[in-house]
């Protein structure tokens, strides 16, 4: 079954031509997105969530992944939808859509929520500190108590905006405000953060009878949303400014003189020191430029580091002296050495990445349209090599963002290696992952946005897909584990920026990779201190040592990886990604000259690039004995309206407005089955309505899957075997 894969791969490693797409664009006719109980997109019948109580409370179990509390040993995965509602994207629901809102999370396979930025919901057009809007503290309160009924855990921030919840600023989502860098050299900050925590988390909510911060559903708290020190500098970063604010300066020179104890002993160090430079005077300049290594540099970061992991310590203090007793995390992106020596003590690792990251909605933000499959999906890669092998890992944000026409890919790059990995938790990163209904009146809901996947049908039906591929556990986790050895300090460099090198971190492509202290190695293949290995190097290890099978069709120099479960293959010069597993099989694909062979499906044709996915939803069966199949096919989706000031579609100039588009497509299909008779049928994206069948047969099964169907356009196929 493994075999067609690697030998079709392999051909078109060597020559392949850009897939042509059509330039039809389809009107999306469904205003309700509400899916209704039953349909072939409730996936709550083989995905229930369950009771939560202290037996079933998260924690971290066996090997350091998530688990209930009543049974450590079984890792429990977590699809995760996020909550960033703001103002301009309709705020918290009332209790009616709320309940209705959490019944839908529920039915598409939803069991954790991450919350971001309600601090900044609670003080919109506030004027005054901690004077939390009443109505929507309630509906906080509310959304809380409904997901909680429908099985849904929360992960949230003690903090989200840099305005923290000072009263009088308008600018809560937008980067004004220091609080961040604050809360670690500024003692009103820190009892600012501290007193949210108490007024926020704290607060009984009226519910569910207890305060958040000591109900079992509250599985996670990241501390402060992206609160790197040197994250938050480059945040700030404005010409003609210096890169680090000058409130560094003080405890920086504190810290030397604990450090070198004289300027004599630092200036040996130091080779740029400047004559006028003393310890003993406190006037040791911060750097001038964070992209010119050099020693001050490498010291900086040192002490980035023992302050992050301090001021981490004693916000944690503050979480458990309220009662909390779930998982805490800290500085959530930023995938250097320095960033990763600061995690090191954290009982949870969470992290955001994005593909083709855009700046903003303004006119003029651009995207580079470039594939991710093309790079080797780094996105990913750049995070696993900051993961700790022996906690939880948890992707808090994440997304391939709209409007890169490649961002099908992320549907099934995403789930199929954050299952690979055996991460605990993936939040593709919007306003919401749904919509009740197209058409809301409200500034980010009247056209499909980057950060707002929950408009988008690609996004959609990638996430479909991972509901399927990482929560059900469609594919596995590999066995072969590949330890980044950690020192500690003497790990850093002259240069800020230094991460894990990509000829390395291509190794999770492969089997797990993630970091692992030094001392707790043992005698198994891993990549030492210093980084002077190669893949190839390891490669050859893994398989001498028995851990990868000599079969494994990995070619570093061809482009081509293979997990070492045999359920994925990646092909960057073919621009092809193919997952093959029991229960799905499916292909994203810029190119093709030959058809994919994933075993039973067959994909003879395209008329342009998309992600193709055949799944069984029957619970006893996998897609060799299942007789109702869920098909997705999506290719592209735009607004209707939509302008750009460039032919390839980089720089935005309107995003237009609804309806959205989809990208007319086609495949032609084949499975590797017969039947006494089979049909196929859109289904709406509403998720509700099975319309008749646009193909049907007796025998052989093969098809043209066209997404123009005769009731509008859709990404969703119910394929029946009789």
């Amino acid at each position: 079954m493994r075999r067609p894969l690697l030998v079709a791969a392999a051909a078109l490693a060597a020559v392949c031509s850009p897939a042509q797409a059509s330039d039809q664009w389809l009107a999306v006719r469904e205003i309700s997105l509400e899916f209704e109980a039953g349909s072939p997109l409730d996936f709550s019948s083989f995905l229930p969530n369950g009771t939560i109580d202290a037996d079933h409370r998260l924690v971290a179990g066996a090997g350091g992944r998530l688990a209930f509390a009543k049974s450590p040993d079984k890792p429990e995965r977590m699809l995760c939808a996020s909550l960033a509602w703001s103002p301009a994207s309709g705020g918290f629901p009332d209790h009616e859509t709320a309940d209705r809102y959490a019944r839908q999370l529920a039915m598409r396979g939803y069991n954790l929520a991450r919350l971001h930025f309600v601090d900044g919901s609670l003080m919109f057009g506030r004027d005054r500190d901690f004077d939390f809007d009443p109505e929507t503290l309630d509906r906080v309160h509310y959304l809380l108590a409904a997901l909680k009924k429908n099985g849904i855990y929360w992960m949230m921030d003690g903090l989200s905006s840099l305005r923290g919840v000072y009263g009088g600023f308008d600018d809560r989502w937008d980067d004004g405000g220091n609080l961040k860098l604050e809360l670690f050299i500024d003692e009103r900050a820190f009892d600012h953060w501290k007193r949210m925590q108490e007024t926020i988390l704290g607060r009984v909510n009226p519910y569910t009878g207890v305060a958040p911060i000591r109900d079992d559903a509250l599985a996670v708290v990241i501390l402060a949303n992206e609160n790197g020190m040197e994250f938050d500098t480059v945040v700030h970063d404005r010409p003609g400014k210096p890169p680090y604010d000058p409130q560094l300066a003080k405890p920086f020179n504190v810290w030397l003189a604990k450090r070198y104890g004289s300027t004599e002993t630092l200036a040996r160090a130091w080779p740029d020191l400047r004559p006028d430079e003393t310890i003993e005077a406190r006037s040791v300049a911060l750097p001038a430029d964070r992209y010119v290594p050099a020693p001050r540099l490498r010291d900086l970061q040192a002490f980035f580091t023992e302050t992050e992991e301090a001021t981490t310590a004693r916000m944690s203090e503050v979480l458990r002296r309220l009662g909390y007793r779930g998982l805490i995390s800290n500085y959530n992106n930023w995938p250097t050495v320095q960033a990763s020596l600061s995690r090191r003590g954290l009982e949870a690792v969470t992290m955001n990445t994005y593909h083709d990251w855009v700046s903003g909605y303004a006119p003029g933000s651009k995207t580079t349209q470039v594939s991710s499959i093309a790079d080797g999906v780094n996105y990913i890669r750049m995070i696993a090599a900051t993961r700790w092998l022996d906690r939880p890992f948890l992707v808090s944000e994440y997304d391939h963002l709209f409007w890169n026409r490649y961002r099908y890919e992320a549907g099934l790059a995403m789930p199929a290696y954050a299952a690979l990995q055996g991460w605990d938790a993936l939040c593709r990163h919007g306003h919401g992952p749904i919509v009740l209904s197209y058409g809301e009146p409200f500034p980010h809901k009247k056209a499909m946005l980057p950060y707002a996947i929950a408009l988008d049908p690609v996004a959609r039906a990638g996430e479909t897909l991972s509901a399927l591929l990482y929560r059900r556990g469609d594919v596995a986790t590999s066995a072969v584990t590949v330890p980044f050895a950690v020192r500690g300090e003497e790990d850093l460099s002259d240069d800020m920026q230094a991460r894990e090198p990509e000829r390395l971190t291509d190794l999770a492509l492969v089997g797990r990779i993630g970091l692992e202290d030094v001392n707790r190695l043992g005698d198994v293949p891993a990549v030492k201190q210093p980084r002077q290995q190669d893949s190839e190097g390891i490669l050859g290890s893994l398989r001498q040592s028995g851990a990868l099978s000599d079969e494994n069709g990995t070619s570093i120099d061809t482009g081509i990886y293979q997990s070492s479960t045999g359920e994925i293959l990646l092909n960057r010069f073919a621009g092809q990604l193919r997952v093959v597993t029991d229960k799905t099989e499916a292909a994203a694909f810029s190119t093709l000259r030959e058809p994919i062979d994933l075993g039973l499906l067959r994909v003879e044709r395209a008329d342009g690039n998309g992600l193709v996915a055949l799944s069984t939803l029957d619970a006893d069966g996998g897609l060799a004995r299942g007789r109702r199949l869920l098909l997705i096919f999506a290719t592209d989706a735009q607004n209707t309206g939509m302008a750009f000031r460039d032919t390839e579609e980089k720089v935005i100039e309107d995003f237009g407005r609804l309806p959205v588009r989809l990208r007319e497509g086609y495949v032609d299909l084949t499975l590797a089955r017969t039947a006494k008779n089979w049909s196929v049928s859109p289904v709406g994206l509403d998720g509700g309505k099975v319309h008749a069948p646009v193909a049907q047969g007796t025998g052989d099964v093969a098809f043209r899957l066209s997404n123009n169907g005769p009731f509008g356009p859709t990404t969703y196929f119910l394929l029946e075997l009789r």
